[in-house]
């Protein structure tokens, strides 16, 4: 699933980010192809927001395996949305498992999403993340207060891996309590759930800042898959 239904306020551009052209195709095109091309994967959900007039326009919006429906204001709520189709549509019983993807990060590998299929834990589901390298300071007033040990420390990507029913009913608990969550993965921590993180790359980056789309076409340039 892919929550589409963000502006992407930080890039300082009139249109949604997901839509910036990117090598040819919207950077959205980008974030679903791999997706898609992974025939192990049944289909793919992507949530849009309700006044959304581009995703029709995209070659991407005819494919026979992309459901898409209408988001919330906040991407939990948008999650949430893409999580209740895939449960009405997915026979009773089954035991599901879901991958949720920004639509900003265009550059998810194949080898990676598989490499999450496998080793994402059966009961608490996995994230792709990446080992903090950089020397960590924790500030106060604009000043450092301490430097922080970051052999403890990941930093999260996406896609992230868990179990249909158990993420939803972390998101269930936690919208019900109101308290943020700013990835799957931190409401299926909330519910107690350890959810295990599986090495990621550098390339997999998240277009945020308007900088970022350069930094994407180079990594594209890498992939196999370019066309």
């Amino acid at each position: 699933m892919i929550p589409a239904a963000g502006g992407g306020s930080r890039m300082g551009v009139a249109r949604p980010k997901q839509y910036l052209p990117l090598r040819g195709r919207a950077l959205l095109e980008w974030s679903v192809a791999p997706f898609l091309d992974l025939e192990w994967i049944d289909g793919v959900v992507v949530v849009l927001a309700r006044n959304d007039t581009e995703f029709g326009k995209l070659p991407l919006a005819r494919h026979p395996r992309l459901t898409t429906i209408v988001g919330g204001s906040a991407r939990a709520d948008s999650v949430l949305a893409g999580l209740a189709l895939v449960a009405e549509r997915s026979i009773a019983g089954a035991e599901v498992r879901v991958l949720v993807h920004d639509a900003a990060r265009p550059c998810v590998s194949w080898a990676d999403v598989e490499r999450l299929r496998d080793e994402a834990s059966d009961r608490d589901g996995g994230l792709l993340a990446l080992p903090v390298a950089d020397t960590l300071k924790r500030a106060h007033q604009g000043r450092v207060a301490e430097t922080v040990d970051r052999a403890q420390y990941w930093r999260a990507q996406t896609p992230q891996l868990f179990r249909l029913d158990l993420l939803l009913a972390a998101l269930r608990a936690a919208a019900a309590r109101k308290t943020e969550v700013t990835d799957e993965a931190s409401a299926m921590e909330q519910a107690g759930y350890a959810p295990r993180l599986v090495r990621g790359r550098e390339s997999n980056i998240k277009v945020t800042f308007p900088e970022d789309l350069k930094l994407a076409e180079f990594w594209l340039a890498q992939q196999q898959y370019l066309s």
